[in-house]
């Protein structure tokens, strides 16, 4: 009886804990159902910059931490050459928005479509998200084109 007692406020800890955690609303993107997104999504890992994976609404999306601190959403439009700052970590070009910072807007350069990643610098690591995630994105599709150095352009 009293492993059965334990066992049942067990389960009832964790349906209580699995319910602090509401959904998290968030838009797709305009191309969120194409094979590329549902290839990369399905390889997201379940820990990102040390935080846990929320669970979502919107498909080719992802978040995690509690409060959310990192967003994914796959099938953004390819971006064009643009004079935002490129890095690369991991092997994948990512463009460097921090128009409002502090938080950051990643956008994969060159791969089609183009993923995103939100991070708000004061929840987590822009750049350990980026490493964590990797993985995942990388296995989206090749690059069609890479990020090139100002000093490369010949004038």
């Amino acid at each position: 009886m009293e492993l059965t007692t334990k066992s049942a406020l067990g389960l009832a800890g964790l349906l209580w804990l699995s319910g602090c955690a509401p959904t998290v609303n968030l838009e797709p993107a305009e191309a969120a159902n194409t094979p590329e997104c549902a290839n990369m999504t399905v390889r997201l890992p379940e820990t990102v910059a040390g935080e846990l994976r929320r669970n979502v609404n919107a498909q080719a999306t992802a978040a995690w931490g509690e409060p959310v601190g990192i967003i994914v959403r796959c099938g953004v439009p390819m971006p064009e050459p643009t004079p935002l700052p490129c890095v690369e970590v991991a092997g994948i070009d990512w463009l460097r928005d921090d128009r409002d910072a502090p938080r950051f807007i990643f956008t994969t350069y060159g791969l089609n479509p183009a993923t995103e990643v939100i991070v708000d610098s004061e929840l987590a690591s822009g750049t350990q998200a980026l490493r964590d995630l990797a993985g995942a994105i990388g296995s989206q599709s090749e690059p069609v084109q890479r990020c090139i150095d100002p000093s490369d352009v010949l004038y």
